[in-house]
């Protein structure tokens, strides 16, 4: 089954770390990362731009608006995210765990991806 983990992060305390305490953080999951990928279990992911580059649509009474910035101002931000491969919620959970700043500097959401039926193409 698909999971979604969705990183959140304090961007403004990400940012006052050094590049070398940056990279040292992003370095700990290494290992983990590796294994992931060799077993198969990560299908893919990438970490985002700070919200200072987002814009946010809505469409209202038939009308677009477009706001900079993410819709809901929150003490944490989507810093990142990846797919995964997992047998159940539990294994999950655990890839998850072990996930570089876990408890440290950001949390992780775990949500299963509903799997849409196909239309063929034409």
């Amino acid at each position: 089954m698909e999971y979604m983990l969705l990183v959140y992060m304090d961007e403004q305390a990400w940012a006052k770390l050094s590049d070398a305490e940056q990279q040292r953080a992003m370095e700990e999951c290494g290992p983990h990362v590796q294994d992931l990928i060799a077993r198969g279990k990560i299908l893919g992911g990438a970490p985002l731009h700070p919200t200072s580059t987002a814009a946010t649509v809505r469409v209202r009474d038939g009308k677009r608006l477009v706001t900079d910035g993410p819709f809901a101002e929150t003490r944490e931000q989507l810093g990142g995210y990846s797919l995964i491969d997992a047998k159940d919620l539990d294994e999950a959970i655990d890839i998850a765990g072990r996930l570089v700043g876990t408890g440290t500097w950001s949390t992780i959401e775990v949500r299963p991806v509903v799997q849409l039926k196909r239309v063929p193409s034409a």
